[in-house]
């Protein structure tokens, strides 16, 4: 059970803006607005604030509080220290049968900077449709070991839960962390998806790399890490993935 720490959490109507993610932007779909309606924590509360929502029977939360905390505190604290909230957000039935969600978000405002996970199906399965996926999508399953088939008309990929673990850790939490880390540094324009996506994967990517050095010292035969080599960098023109309308169904 989840202490009152882990699960208070305060609404109100000063909406936040969406500044990257692992999404599409979609102006149409009132995203905006849904980004976060919490207000600013109250002096000395411990940041940050986790929101979890119960994901249904069928979805689940691949992280959560305990694995994260871990995970920062092999981070630089300035890097994460001022992320108010993280929200492991319950979608509606009609956002994901609209493939409107993203995997993870960043959006801040009104002295709020939220990081918002959504769930996971409990078959382990990510559903890519009937087109075989794409080699920047290919990358991130190899990496991650998903083995893909192609099964009732449709490209399925199948996951572990340790593999599912590193790809929220790596893929998710450290990329949005990156765009809290750009967003109050350098403060690229959200006109400019290409450089805000650029700079959240190589944060993601030096960080990955880090972790995969401690867990080989601290954890010997563990599950390591997903991590590309350490002389080998992202490349800067991918597209930013995956998109909502490659998220898992």
């Amino acid at each position: 059970m989840q202490s009152r720490k882990d699960t208070a959490w305060k609404k109100s109507r000063r909406f936040g803006d969406v500044k990257g993610g692992r999404m599409r932007p979609k102006l149409a779909d009132n995203i905006f607005a849904r980004a976060h309606s919490f207000q600013r924590p109250s002096q000395g509360d411990s940041l940050p604030i986790y929101i979890i929502d119960n994901p249904s029977r069928d979805y689940f939360f691949p992280i959560g509080p305990d694995e994260i905390r871990r995970e920062l505190a092999h981070l630089p604290r300035k890097d994460w220290s001022e992320i108010t909230h993280i929200w492991f957000r319950r979608f509606k039935k009609t956002e994901y049968e609209a493939n409107e969600l993203p995997l993870a978000e960043f959006s801040c405002g009104s002295g709020v900077r939220l990081i918002t996970l959504y769930p996971w199906p409990r078959s382990f399965e990510w559903i890519h449709g009937d087109k075989m996926p794409s080699a920047t999508i290919s990358r991130i399953l190899g990496r991650y070991g998903a083995n893909i088939s192609f099964r009732s008309g449709e490209w399925v990929s199948r996951w572990t839960e340790p593999t599912l673990k590193n790809f929220y850790i790596e893929y998710l939490l450290f990329h949005e962390i990156g765009h809290h880390v750009d967003w109050y540094s350098r403060h690229w324009s959200k006109a400019n998806r290409r450089k805000l996506e650029e700079a959240a994967d190589q944060y993601a990517f030096g960080k990955t790399t880090k972790r995969s050095i401690i867990y080989k010292a601290e954890q010997p035969g563990a599950a390591q890490p997903a991590t590309q080599p350490a002389d080998k960098a992202p490349v800067k023109d991918q597209p930013p993935t995956p998109t909502s309308k490659d998220a898992p169904r």
